[in-house]
This record gives structure tokens, sequence and C-alpha cells, in this order.
């Protein structure tokens, strides 16, 4: 039986088979062409910019009243928007190391290309020209000093003398041993690492200034003499900080807290700067000269000194330093300003505080007593707490050298205000100047200018209040 084959009729009015095709095929070639719209215009939103970019004719053909293009560096912003702030690598680039040596300005130019621009530093030229004025470099092979804002970083005065090359800035040069500035370190983790205090007694035999092996035997004596950890760091007792570097602190600590001040570690800086330089064998004896300072292994520049002591101020913090404060291009766009920036933690707040001690009591009683006699008379002086470490050793080979160091701080008894230098001086066959004369120099004058223009502020303050009298500002001498 066949099956009826049953077909539906199309409904009047639809269309047929043939024009529904037809209508189909039409809205795919419509969404093809959106396609290629949204698609165009994608490509055009990535590729303008893109475009913008490339320098020459190509950046010339295309305009916007409201886009400039540099062609020079292929920069595009927007008119009038200021330039992006460089990174600090870049500035490296830009610095000549030369302008870094004894500047007498505050403030000088540099060109890059088609480029120029002006440069401003944080240098206090008061200070610096003073300090420039004041070196003696008659009986003197090497003379380094550092001015530092230890709040900030910044760079209050920068002066060198190198006897060999002038062209060396012997400020940056890390090749001077650090000798007793090392006692530092050892103090710190002699602090943190094993408990001690500034009253803490340790037993010693034989001279202050000697390192015998028979000085480092573990106990006392009978003829032994006991001193605090406070007068040993002052007055710089070698056979004491020789003992702990072998029976307490160790060579493991002793470089843990070498690093942590920051040796063989680069120092982030405007111009390359080699890192200061400390290596441990595993022989104790050598522990003992490491952790002392008796050895001219270990070397320092003076900035770092002035770092270290920075970071005691800095409740036991490191800070970056800085030369540059500001970079501007010649539309005077600021396309570089630093920024204060901390480092690791070398020591706790406490300990930072205890070193602080240590260091007051070196000025006080230690090896800076006659260096800094009369300052509670003095008018400057007087109003500051001051605080250093000195080192001194003899240089091998001639001619006969002996390098003099003074790493220390002042701050404001009733203020905010601090300072840190750091002065190393390698004498010759006389003894010049001293790098502690230096320091106190530097103290007293950074401090009377700072005074005169408090003063000066505080009087014009109040004479603008009503009612108010001017206050009689103390006095500070003119010279």
């Amino acid at each position: 039986m066949r099956k009826r084959l049953i077909t539906r009729r199309r409904p009047m009015g639809s269309p047929s088979w043939r024009d529904y095709q037809a209508q189909l095929k039409q809205e795919r070639a419509r969404t093809r062409k959106k396609r290629r719209v949204r698609c165009s215009a994608l490509l055009a939103i990535i590729l303008i910019p893109l475009l913008y970019l490339i320098p020459g004719r190509l950046s010339q053909a295309i305009y916007h009243p409201d886009i400039e293009v540099f062609e020079d560096s292929g920069e595009i912003r927007r008119k009038n928007e200021p330039p992006p702030l460089l990174p600090k690598a870049a500035i490296r680039d830009l610095i000549d190391p030369q302008r870094v040596l004894n500047p007498t300005a505050d403030h000088f130019t540099v060109t890059a290309g088609n480029d120029r621009f002006t440069v401003k530093t944080t240098l206090d030229m008061e200070l610096q020209q003073y300090l420039l004025d004041l070196i003696d470099p008659a009986h003197a092979r090497y003379i380094g000093i550092v001015a530092l804002d230890p709040a900030t970083g910044s760079i209050r005065a920068l002066v060198s003398f190198d006897r060999d090359d002038p062209d060396n800035n012997a400020c940056l040069d890390s090749r001077f041993p650090a000798a007793s500035i090392f006692k530092i370190v050892t103090a710190a983790a002699a602090i943190e690492k094993c408990g001690m205090n500034p009253a803490s007694q340790i037993a010693y035999t034989g001279r202050k200034y000697t390192l015998y092996k028979s000085q480092l035997k573990k106990g006392a004596r009978k003829w032994s003499h006991r001193l605090s950890l406070k007068d040993s760091f002052a007055q710089s007792v070698n056979p004491v900080f020789g003992k702990l570097g072998i029976h307490f602190v160790g060579k493991s600590a002793l470089e843990t807290y070498a690093e942590a001040f920051g040796f063989n570690r680069s120092i982030e800086f405007e111009i390359p700067i080699e890192p200061s330089n400390i290596a441990i064998s595993d022989e104790p004896y050598h522990w003992a000269e490491i952790a002392s300072g008796f050895n001219r292994q270990t070397t320092i520049s003076p900035l770092h000194g002035a770092l270290m002591v920075a970071a005691i101020l800095n409740r036991g913090r490191l800070v970056e330093p800085a030369f540059i404060e500001q970079v501007k291009d010649d539309r005077g766009n600021s396309i570089y300003k630093r920024l204060p920036t901390f480092l690791n933690q070398a020591i706790t707040p406490d300990a930072s505080d205890l070193l602080f001690n240590l260091m007051e009591e070196t000025v006080k009683t230690g090896t800076c007593r006659k260096s800094f006699r009369g300052m509670n008379n003095d008018p400057v002086l007087s109003r500051l707490r001051i605080g250093g470490k000195t080192g001194s050793i003899n240089g091998r080979g001639g001619p006969y050298r002996r390098y003099d160091w003074f790493v220390g701080f002042a701050e404001e008894k009733d203020g905010a205000e601090k300072l840190v230098i750091s002065v190393v001086v390698a004498h010759e066959k006389y003894i010049g100047l001293k790098s502690r004369y230096y320091a106190r120099k530097a103290f007293e004058t950074h401090f009377r200018l700072y005074f005169r223009a408090k003063a000066a502020a505080e009087n014009q303050a109040a004479s603008h209040g009503i009612g108010e009298k001017a206050p009689v500002a103390a006095p500070v001498p003119q010279s």
C-alpha cells in the first residue's frame, strides 16, 4: 500500500524558500560588515597612539590639537601636561661624576642630545664653601668630608682632596681602612646578640691600643683591668673588642651585622660607588682583628661612614644618600624629584638608642674629649647633643700615611635639626689638621647659621602677632 505524500501549503503572505534564503544571506553579509567596522575601529584605537611614538615624518602626519609629540625622544603627551618623573637609574646616565667633585654651586646644567636640563643639588652652599676654604692639604695625602642630613639622606657638603689623583672623589672612595669605626658594628652585635648594655663589664689585660693573642684569653686574670662597654667604646680599647669578637659575637654575627650596616653592598647613589669591603676568615684571631678594627683589609668610604651614623639617628634604619634634589627640563618641567628613601633595618631602635649613648660618651670622656673641650660653654655647641667615634691606623708602604677618622652627629637639644659628619684624613710625614677638628668646625658652622635663621624666622612670626612682643633670640656669634 502506497504511503500518501503529505505536503504543507505555504501560508499566504509568507516568503518563499528562496526568498527566505536570500534574506539569511543578506543578514550574514550585514553581520560581517558590522564586524569589520568594529575591528577597524579597534585597530585604529590601538595603532594611532603607537604611530605617535614613531619619530620623524610619520609622527608629523598625525595631528591632534591636544597632543604634543617630541620627535627626539618619541615621547607623546597632552599639551601643558608635565612629563613623567624619571627613575634614579636614569639620572645616573645624565650626571657626570665630576659634577660631584668639590662643587661650588648648588645647581648646574647638563645637556643630553638636543635637550638641556637644570640640576638642583641638596648642598648647603654656605657649609660647602666654608669647608672648601678650611681644608689644609699641606701634610695630607687624602681628605674626605661628608655632611649629611640623617632624616632625608640629603648631602649638605662634599669636600675632597686627593694628592695623587685630583679627579678622584675621596668622599666616595671605599679603599680607606675602617679602623676603629668598625667598633660601631661590633658594639651593635654585642648589644643585640649578647644582651649587653653600656654598663656591662669586660676584663682585659695589657695596654688599650695593642692586640696581642695573650690579651684575648677568655675570662679575667689577677692583673686584669675591668671596663664597662661604654668606657671601652669611648676609649676605643682594642683588647676588649677583640675578646667580644672571639668569645661573644663570633664570625657569623660579625658578617651579618656588617652587611646589615651596608658592607659588601652597593650604595644607591646618583653616580656609581664601589661597596665597602669586609672579609672574615675562619681564624679566631682574625675575628678579633675585625671586631676591634685592628686591620687594614676592612675598608669603607666617608659617605658610607656617614650612613652608618645616620642609621643610629634613624632608630636603626639605613637611609639612601642623595646629591640631586631636582632636575628640570628646558621647559621648566620637573622630570626628577628625590624622595627620602629608607632601606633595611640594620639594628633595633633600642640598640640604636644605646649606641647613641656610647657615641655621646666618646665626646664627653673618650677619644674626642680634647677636640670638643669647652663645648658646654660654647654659644653654639652648648645647645647640641654631640656624639662620635674615632679611628686611626697606620698605612703600609711609603710614603708614610696615618689614617685618621671621625664619624659622628650633632642634634639640637630643643628642636629637630640634626647633622651627621664623616671625615677621613690620610696624614703624611707630619700630622696636619685632624678629622675631629674638621668635624667640630662643621658642626659649629652649620648650627650657627641654622640658629641665626631660626631666630630670625621666630622673631618675624612674633612681630606679626597682635599685641605680642618679639622674643629676644639667643646670642649667636657672627664668625
